[in-house]
C-alpha cells in the first residue's frame, strides 16, 4: 500500500496502534470492581487505577492482538494491587514498629503518674492515627527522619532528592501532620 508520496504506508507494516485512553475508558468501571474486590477501600482502587493507566502508556512491548487488551489489562491490574497491597504491608509494619518502639517499658509504667502514663498513651495513640491519614509520602519522610533518626543528607542520598526538597518535604509534612493532629483536638473537644 502507498501513500500520496508514493512511499509504502508504514501504518500497514507495524503493529496497530492502541489508542490508550480509549481502551482504559472502555474497560475502567470492571477493572475498578477486580481492584476494589481486593482491596476493599475507595482510595485505594483509584491509586492502583493510575499505576495501572500508567503501565498501559508506558509499555515496552506493545500489543499485536487488540482482542487480548482485556485479558492483559486484568492481568495489570491484579499485578499493580498485588504491589499495592505489599508496598502498605511494608508502611503498616513500619508503622507498627515505630508503636512497639515508642510503647512504654513495664518499668516505666511503674514510675509514672497514671494520668501521665494514660494522657502520653492518647497522645501516641492520635498521633499513630493522624500519620496514618497523612500522604504516604508525608509519613514515609517523617518515620525516616524520627524513628531511623536520620540527618537532612541521609534522607537525601537515600531517596534521591536535594538536600532543599528535603527540607520543604519535611516542612510540608510536619505541618499536615499539625494540622491532622490539631484537627482531631478540635473534633473530639467539640462533643
Amino acid at each position: 500500500m502507498s501513500n500520496t508520496n508514493g512511499r509504502p504506508d508504514q501504518q500497514s507494516s507495524t503493529r496497530p496502534k492502541i489508542d490508550w485512553q480509549a481502551e482504559l475508558a472502555q474497560h475502567d468501571r470492571w477493572l475498578r470492581t477486580i481492584a476494589y474486590a481486593r482491596l476493599g477501600e475507595p482510595h485505594s482502587v483509584e491509586e492502583v487505577m493510575q499505576e495501572v493507566a500508567l503501565a498501559a502508556v508506558r509499555q515496552a512491548a506493545p500489543i499485536a492482538d487488540t482482542t487480548k487488551i482485556a485479558p492483559w489489562l486484568y492481568q495489570l491490574t491484579v499485578r499493580h494491587v498485588l504491589q499495592f497491597r505489599r508496598k502498605m504491608g511494608r508502611r503498616r509494619k513500619l508503622t507498627e514498629n515505630y508503636a512497639q518502639r515508642e510503647q512504654p517499658t513495664e518499668l516505666d509504667v511503674r514510675n509514672v503518674d497514671p494520668l501521665n502514663f494514660l494522657l502520653a498513651s492518647e497522645r501516641q495513640q492520635l498521633t499513630r492515627q493522624a500519620l496514618g491519614r497523612l500522604p504516604e509520602q508525608d509519613a514515609e519522610i517523617l518515620l525516616l527522619k524520627y524513628t531511623e533518626n536520620w540527618s537532612y543528607h541521609q534522607l537525601a542520598e537515600h531517596l534521591g532528592i536535594s538536600h532543599s526538597a528535603v527540607e520543604s518535604r519535611l516542612h510540608r509534612a510536619r505541618q499536615r501532620l499539625r494540622q491532622e493532629l490539631a484537627s482531631h483536638e478540635v473534633a473530639s473537644t467539640g462533643g
